[in-house]
């Protein structure tokens, strides 16, 4: 667990920067984050212990800086504080609980992913790490992590299954506003892929139209 040294005074989130100005590098690192928490909303509307942030400082030390990854989830915390919503993690206020995956969407060969923020997440205590990159032949697209006594070990298989989140995360190709390419998504321990919810509306409409077309044959003119 991580340790606040000797501080005697830990500050609140609103004394803490929420924006260092740094403009996203990439469309798909807001994106692809974005298509994960959309996803959870829906497979989890009825749950209130988790929080998925988009682009948000974690502060895990009040020594340090946050450190920003591309998208993370954090499991047994509050889904909504307040109706002003968090503006960072804050470890400190959110009872020392650490997220238990984060996401890495790689923009640039700078290797921060590989080296410095792995580094870090370690240190904090991260399970799952995820790694997103296209822009290396030499690396696999999706590189998903577990930390193990200590270090992580590269996990195999498309989708990955994440024993302690329910879930497994995995590549696919599909459509996402009106955007079709390979994406990640969730899946379900037998390996089927959650629906988006353009997915989810179109599924819909079928059933309705299905179930239109049963009652015509009955002789029943559906009540559109």
């Amino acid at each position: 667990m991580l340790k606040y040294k000797s501080w005697e005074y830990l500050p609140p989130a609103e004394e803490l920067a929420y924006s260092d100005d740094t403009p996203v590098n990439n469309e798909l690192q807001d994106l692809i984050p974005h298509l994960l928490k959309t996803i959870l909303a829906l497979a989890w509307a009825n749950r209130w212990d988790w929080f998925f942030g988009v682009g948000m400082g974690i502060y895990y030390d009040p020594e340090e800086s946050a450190i920003v990854p591309d998208g993370f989830l954090s499991l047994g915390v509050e889904r909504f504080i307040d109706e002003g919503l968090r503006s960072s993690y804050v470890l400190w206020e959110e009872n020392d609980i650490v997220p238990i995956l984060v996401l890495e969407v790689v923009s640039q060969v700078s290797g921060e992913e590989y080296i410095t923020k792995k580094e870090t997440y370690v240190e904090m205590g991260v399970l799952y790490y995820v790694i997103y990159n296209l822009l290396s032949r030499r690396r696999p697209p999706l590189e998903v992590y577990c930390l193990v006594n200590g270090s992580y070990h590269l996990q195999s298989g498309n989708p990955v299954w994440l024993t302690e989140i329910g879930l497994g995360i995995g590549k696919e190709r599909g459509t996402f506003q009106g955007i079709t390419r390979e994406w990640l998504y969730w899946y379900d321990e037998q390996g089927q892929r959650l629906l988006t919810p353009e997915e989810r509306a179109v599924e819909a409409e079928r059933r309705a139209q299905r179930l239109a077309e049963q009652l015509r044959s009955l002789g029943i003119e559906p009540d559109l």
